[in-house]
């Protein structure tokens, strides 16, 4: 009897402190990414709003992700055709994605700038690469907000470009990140 009481008193105490505690886990509220292909004969720049993700400041662990089909701009329809169908394949591959664990230990209760670095898998086009990359966090009271600048090489994601439009397209893309993530 004294042991179920014990457990029932310690079941108590983690649910209330657990509700009360401040929040680990915040999501992506506003996302985009948008990337820049500057080639020698053409510029070619598309960004997407659709970024989900997740990170759990408890762990410093994250999961982000985007679908390729929602990139919108490129400079023309047939681009964006070509973008989807020739070099991300996107229906084989729908989603590029970023998972792993901020590096750096850091206050996430206490508001500021703070300059921080990612490292996981970044998988696109269905390669997956080990990255680490930089990223500029602002901690405010309830929210946290992030922003990245950082290139990915095509061939290290097997993607091939055709001679013919080897001036037009960089083997070189530069992306940026944003997201505004509320606590869950």
């Amino acid at each position: 009897m004294v042991k179920n009481t014990q457990i029932l008193v310690l079941a108590a105490v983690m649910f209330f402190s657990a509700s009360f505690s401040p929040a680990s886990v915040y999501k992506v509220t506003a996302g985009s990414i948008s990337f820049r292909s500057d080639a020698p004969l053409e510029l070619i720049k598309a960004a997407s709003n659709e970024l989900t993700g997740l990170f759990d400041t408890g762990t410093k662990q994250f999961a982000f992700r985007i679908k390729v089909n929602s990139f919108k701009g490129f400079n023309s329809a047939l681009q964006k055709e070509h973008f989807n169908e020739n070099y991300m394949e996107s229906e084989k591959f729908p989603y590029a994605s970023f998972e792993g664990k901020m590096i750096e230990d850091i206050d996430y209760s206490k508001p500021g700038t703070y300059n921080v670095r990612a490292k996981g898998n970044f998988v696109v086009h269905g390669v997956t690469q080990e990255r680490i990359i930089k990223v500029d966090l602002l901690i405010k009271e309830k929210s946290i907000s992030l922003k990245s600048n950082f290139a990915v090489l095509l061939n290290d994601h097997n993607i091939t470009i055709p001679k013919v439009v080897h001036e037009k397209l960089a083997s070189e893309i530069k992306l940026e990140v944003k997201a505004d993530m509320s606590a869950r």
